[in-house]
């Protein structure tokens, strides 16, 4: 846990903590060879890993916000807003650029094309070292072993990008037995990375818009997501409110 000043979100205990906080836990851990898991919490997160939230109850594990959703949560919930937006698609460059040494990564997800894109922007762009990746496809389908695969290749940070749940539950069914210091769920980061999905223009992130962006991008994937689980993600803090008020 990165430390006490944590809010509840439907049940989610999640972090209110800043970019430089974050970066300072993580790489306290990795020096400390200490383990450690993020998670980046928006609505879809909570609506699609309500069956794993007591597994998410681990000191190993720091949960952060992503999105205007868990700030309205949080205004709804507790009075008051986080104290930054961090979305993994922000953070993990950020987190990458601040490294005083080359880190020996492994990219697990996505599409073998998007995967190769990935593996480039984090090698010659952010200046780390890949040891190994894995798609998300026919790789992981048919890998066998892959955790063996993993810690031969002396990996210091494993990303995994597999949706929400699916990459919650591999990382907290795996992690233990790898041995990677540090373990993050990052969702469509690997798109952002390979130039396959472009970013908001600036001032709609700057908006807290960029989810509609990325609607009207691909409204056929993502409308279910910002209307049926956006209102599934309210009506569970609604219910976790009153639950609060009764106890």
């Amino acid at each position: 846990m990165l430390n006490k000043n944590t809010v509840m979100i439907a049940k989610f205990p999640v972090q209110m903590t800043s970019p430089d906080e974050l970066t300072e836990h993580i790489y306290g851990c990795i020096g400390a060879s200490k383990k450690s898991i993020l998670f980046f919490a928006n609505t879809n997160f909570v609506v699609k890993c309500k069956l794993l939230v007591e597994r998410f109850l681990n000191d190993d594990v720091v949960i952060v916000n992503d999105g205007l959703g868990m700030d309205i949560a949080c205004m709804l919930l507790h009075g008051r807003k986080f104290k930054s937006n961090l979305n993994g698609t922000d953070f993990m460059p950020y987190f990458f650029l601040q490294s005083k040494q080359k880190l020996r990564v492994f990219l697990l997800g996505g599409q073998p094309e998007t995967l190769n894109g990935a593996a480039y922007y984090l090698a010659h762009t952010l200046g780390h070292v890949v040891v190994g990746t894995c798609d998300g496809y026919d790789g992981i389908k048919n890998a066998q072993n892959l955790v063996d695969t993993i810690n031969e290749a002396c990996v210091d940070v494993v990303l995994v990008a597999l949706g929400n749940a699916e990459q919650e539950e591999w990382i907290l069914t795996n992690y233990q037995q790898i041995n990677a210091k540090f373990f993050a769920g990052v969702g469509g980061l690997f798109d952002f990375w390979s130039g396959d999905k472009p970013r908001a223009p600036k001032w709609m992130q700057n908006i807290r818009m960029e989810w509609f962006y990325r609607l009207c991008l691909e409204p056929k994937r993502l409308y279910k997501r910002y209307t049926v689980d956006a209102l599934k993600f309210l009506i569970s803090c609604i219910k976790y409110r009153k639950q609060r008020v009764r106890s």
